[in-house]
Formats: structure tokens, sequence, C-alpha cells
């Protein structure tokens, strides 16, 4: 999975810069100009956004390839880029369905869902998610590996009497108290 969405986003990186650069060099070679902007500052301005562009999809691609070889969830600046990734196709899929048409949109759309897929099939801990801890036959939940045998459930072990109690006896045969103290009253007042 994580290899798939390196590739996508390592091939949309290339286009996008590439495209930017030929509409850069279009606009430079045709003397165009854009509300009075000046040809070579659009052509300049295009080139270099598209260097920054594709460097940025490289570089979430490059966190794709750093969660397929680690086999481990992208934590910190890496899962930032890609919930970031994941936003930017969501947004040009909306600019797409207008623009360019319905086949870019589900494009866009596809990648999206698989950044997400990416980003929820790998838990915090490391690795894709496995079945919970101690669920299987083995420890952590391994089916493959030996089962512990269980102890046998026996009578529950009585404590032996404390003589350290104020109003203890020596001998530990004091009748049961509460573990709360009862509360002292005094002597009645009776009137004549």
């Amino acid at each position: 999975m994580a290899w798939v969405v390196a590739v996508v986003l390592l091939a949309e990186g290339v286009i996008i810069a590439a495209l930017n650069w030929f509409l850069g060099v279009v606009v430079d070679r045709q003397d165009m100009s854009l509300a009075g902007l000046d040809p070579s500052v659009m052509a300049t301005s295009s080139k270099i956004g598209g260097v920054v562009f594709g460097l940025y999809f490289a570089l979430c691609a490059l966190v794709a390839v750093l969660v397929a070889i680690r086999d481990r969830a992208p934590a910190g600046f890496g899962r930032v880029l890609l919930i970031s990734v994941a936003v930017v196709h969501g947004l040009l899929g909306a600019f797409a369905w207008g623009l360019v048409g319905w086949t870019a949109f589900l494009f866009m759309v596809a990648v999206l869902g698989l950044v997400v897929l990416l980003l929820m099939t790998h838990d915090r801990d490391g690795g894709p998610q496995r079945g919970p801890a101690g669920g299987g036959a083995g420890q952590d939940g391994d089916p493959k590996g030996e089962a512990e045998p269980a102890a046998a459930p026996g009578p529950a072990p009585v404590p032996g009497p404390r003589t350290d109690e104020p109003g203890g006896r020596e001998d530990g045969h004091d009748e049961p108290r509460d573990s709360v103290p009862a509360q002292i009253t005094g002597p009645a007042t009776t009137t004549p």
C-alpha cells in the first residue's frame, strides 16, 4: 500500500513540475501578458511554483517510502505531510471537477483515498494493525505460539490473624472487626 502511494505521489510531483515548467516556457516564448504583468515574471513564477510543488510531492512520496520500509506508522512531521497532501488532493479534486472534468476528479479522489488508507492502516505503536494482545494462543496474540498453561483456580488464601492491632490478643483469636471503626457514643444523660 505504502509503495503504491509513494509511486503515485512521486509521479504526480514530476508531472506537476514538468507541466508548470512547460507553461512557464510557453509564456516566456509567446510574450503573453495577463492584466499587464511582466511575461518574464509570470514565466519565472510558474517555474518556481512547479519546482516547489514537485519537491513537496516528492517529500510526501519519501515519507510513504519510509512507511513502507519501516512498516510503521508515520509520526510527527511525516504524518503532518501525509495529512496535508490528503487535504491538497481533496481541494484539487473539487477544483478538477469544475475545470477539467470528472476523470481528473476521480483520480484525485482515488489518490486521496490511498493516502487516507495509508494513514489508517498503520497503528501508532508500529506496523500494520494486529489482533489484540493476548487474543491468540501465544504471547502478544500470536496464534502459532505456544500457549502458556493457565494456573488452576484454587481456594483464595485466607489472611492470618493480626496481632499488631490495638486490643488484639496474642494468640490471634479475636473477634472479626469492621474496617470502619464504630462510632463511640458517650453515656446517656438521664433526668430525675
